[in-house]
């Protein structure tokens, strides 16, 4: 068999989400480069425990994926960019970040409502710290409960025959990537509702001694995404140092004014990001924004976070903190 003939090995979690994702991705790989690749299951011990995840630890859901890497048993993982700790990984590279897809958090409620129409004393439920802090600071007297389970049964908690919320917030991504953004009553704007570092990002990752993959996976890669995930992911890392609030962050790269004049100006890229940090009962806030050029990702996030701090992020914990750094989410990955 021919080096191109021989199938690559993905390893993914085994959930209904992480499966669709990483078979998008091998599709997608197998288009561009002609080569086959074999999804191999890897449980996690996120996937074991029924616990929430911010007091299993950050990178609960990524451990197995890259000890799998790291022993040779796959060739290369995929991941919920919003999985990762924020420290690099030695011996591995992210050799991919692939088109985002819509990184905006979505409303699913009974009888097609809106945040606004859910009439005070609601029942929400929603795995995110930050999405927590963020619906308590709406002030719509809503009553907010963390809760764990794949996106199918998250919704079965609003939609089934036994549901007792009435509504869900989720990740729209997550809907998108399983075919359900049937079951979103309302697509939340950022303005209410700013979403987690790196949400709706992939993350493809492989052995940075490996400059065959890592050549290969490059055909993957979408810069402005890319661009995108390292200005927020520079955003909370610098935070971590120093506030344990639940942390948002958005940026969007879109093209700017030309330079020049004529058919000969160039088309310079700008880069806006949004960042806040939120008590968890939602009394306190700061939220603020920076623009540059992609090229400037990471120390646009860095700087970002700094104003942040000087403004008062690290002394935002309402009484409803939680254990540390890093930890945003209570459940999964949606």
């Amino acid at each position: 068999m021919s080096e191109r003939q021989r199938a690559v090995r993905l390893g993914t979690r085994g959930s209904k989400l992480a499966m669709a994702q990483s078979g998008q991705v091998a599709e997608t790989l197998t288009a561009r480069t002609g080569r086959p690749v074999e999804l191999v299951e890897v449980v996690t011990a996120g996937d074991r425990s029924s616990a929430p995840v911010h007091r299993l630890g950050v990178g609960v859901f990524v451990s197995a994926l890259r000890d799998a890497l790291i022993a040779g048993t796959i060739d290369f993982a995929v991941h919920s960019y919003k999985d990762l700790p924020t420290a690099p990984a030695a011996g591995l590279h992210i050799a991919a970040v692939p088109p985002r897809q819509d990184p905006r958090d979505a409303l699913v409620a009974r009888d097609g409502k809106t945040l606004a129409e859910l009439a005070p004393g609601a029942t929400v439920g929603t795995g995110a710290l930050r999405r927590i802090a963020q619906l308590h600071a709406l002030g719509l007297q809503l009553s907010v409960t963390p809760i764990r389970g794949n996106i199918d049964t998250r919704l079965a908690r609003v939609l089934g025959p036994e549901a007792d919320l009435d509504a869900v917030v989720l990740a729209r991504a997550g809907l998108a990537r399983i075919d359900r953004t049937d079951a979103i009553t309302e697509t939340l704007d950022p303005m209410l509702m700013l979403p987690a570092p790196a949400q709706g990002a992939l993350a493809v990752e492989c052995r940075a001694d490996d400059p065959e993959m890592v050549e290969l996976l490059a055909t993957l890669d979408h810069a402005p995404s890319r661009a995108a995930v390292i200005a927020e992911r520079a955003m909370l890392a610098t935070l971590e140092a120093g506030c344990s609030a639940p942390v948002a962050a958005y940026a969007v790269v879109a093209e700017g004014e030309p330079t020049g004049s004529g058919a000969e100006g160039d088309v310079v890229q700008e880069i806006y990001l949004r960042g806040a940090v939120i008590s968890p009962d939602g009394s306190r806030e700061v939220r603020l924004s920076r623009t540059g050029t992609p090229a400037d990702a990471a120390e646009i996030g860095k700087a970002l976070a700094a104003e942040l701090l000087e403004l008062g992020a690290d002394s935002i914990l309402g009484p409803q903190g939680h254990d540390g750094p890093g930890t945003q989410q209570f459940g999964s990955t949606v």
